[in-house]
């Protein structure tokens, strides 16, 4: 029987059923991770089945037919998702996120987030934040974006690149950074898919999370009208308020190597060379391993569960979180690193198979070191906190 790591976390009947709902999805998922990672790119079947689930509309406020999710329940899902594939979890979640921070922040005006819960829990749409651009790197580095928008008539033309685009090719809307030349600010914009000027350039070749199909997003004139500007930053953008939905991302990662671990354990107890009268679950060595699998996963997903929990309990002290949100993200993709790494070890050169799995867990684990924040923001962050105090 494989260890059920997610019954100490799941603290009620609600969550328990979800996460039924979830398990599922998760396996069927699975089931097509080695094609979609093969074709870098995400699969349609994937996005009908989270669909059909309406798992796409979970974090919604309940009046637009949604479950408003708390941040403990989205990091609970996403990391039983990410179990089954790392890449369709991480897709997924920055949507749910968006939806989150939408919610929860009110950045729209109420008729805008009215029309776009309607669009996601009706007509069954999802979206991705495009901002990160060949040239500026990721945009909490706070780099100005590239891509204008220029004021035409009733609207705007917006021409520019975004790399990174998660899901690229099948969302239905983009909510898109632009440079504002007659406003002098940086906004963000609606685009659907399918208007003229809209292209995806098929660009994700990469050593992991193929399966997210993160593209470039190319822009050549696209007319807008001004309601589809959506945002305009603020003055205080680069000192936003802390982002709770970001550990989707630790969650993700620690999925991966939760699903790592099972195989390695599972390796162990059946696997039976002819020099051993046993299986090399016995041996010392592998003993060790399985212990330090086990015992980052521990701290990891406890810092991390707590922390969700803190942001869920204490609202009145989420603007505090910051470096403990961000400690979550470098503390667990770096165990979920160490974790997949010990997998390995156990199955030793089997798991350099294309025919294994093992090989793209460690692959898409390493994705994790890349996603924001950094930990050197991390450590520099804690640093400043530190001296401060």
């Amino acid at each position: 029987m494989v260890w059920d790591v997610h019954k100490p976390f799941i603290k009620s009947e609600r969550q328990q059923k979800l996460f039924n709902k979830v398990e599922k999805l998760s396996e069927k998922t699975r089931n097509r991770s080695e094609e979609t990672d093969r074709h870098a790119s995400f699969s349609l079947e994937n996005l009908r089945d989270l669909k059909e689930a309406d798992y796409h509309s979970l974090t919604l406020p309940e009046q637009f037919g949604g479950k408003n999710l708390s941040l403990y329940e989205f990091v609970l899902l996403q990391e039983r998702l990410a179990v089954g594939d790392g890449s369709v979890a991480l897709s997924i979640g920055w949507h749910l996120g968006i939806v989150m921070e939408l919610r929860d922040e009110n950045r729209w005006t109420p008729d805008a987030f009215k029309w776009i819960a309607n669009e996601i829990c009706t007509n069954k749409k999802v979206l991705n934040r495009a901002a990160t651009e060949p040239a500026t790197g990721s945009p909490t580095r706070g780099g100005i974006p590239e891509t204008r928008a220029v004021l035409s008539g009733n609207g705007y033309l917006i021409s520019g690149r975004k790399s990174f685009t998660t899901m690229a090719d099948v969302l239905d809307y983009y909510i898109v950074s632009a440079f504002i030349e007659d406003k002098e600010k940086v906004g963000w914009f609606i685009v659907e898919r399918g208007q003229t000027g809209v292209n995806i350039e098929h660009t994700w070749d990469t050593l992991g999370m193929r399966g997210t199909g993160s593209d470039d997003l190319v822009l050549t004139n696209v007319k807008v009208i001004k309601d589809r500007l959506i945002e305009i930053n603020s003055e205080k953008e680069n000192k936003s308020f802390p982002k709770g939905w970001l550990l989707h991302i630790p969650a993700c990662y620690l999925g991966i190597a939760i699903a790592a671990r099972n195989e390695a354990v599972q390796f162990a107890k059946h696997y039976q060379p002819n020099s051993l009268n046993t299986p090399i679950s016995s041996v010392p060595h592998i003993q060790q391993k399985i212990g330090e699998m086990d015992l980052e996963l521990l701290k990891a997903r406890h810092f991390m569960y707590s922390v969700a929990e803190k942001w869920d309990q204490q609202p009145d002290q989420r603007g505090n979180l910051g470096p403990e949100l961000a400690a979550v993200k470098t503390i667990a993709t770096n165990s979920a690193n160490h974790v997949v790494d010990l997998a390995m070890r156990i199955a030793g050169g089997r798991g350099l198979s294309k025919k294994s799995n093992f090989e793209r867990y460690y692959r898409d684990v390493r994705a994790g070191l890349h996603n924001p924040p950094m930990d050197d923001s991390v450590i520099q962050m804690l640093a400043g906190r530190a001296i401060e105090d």
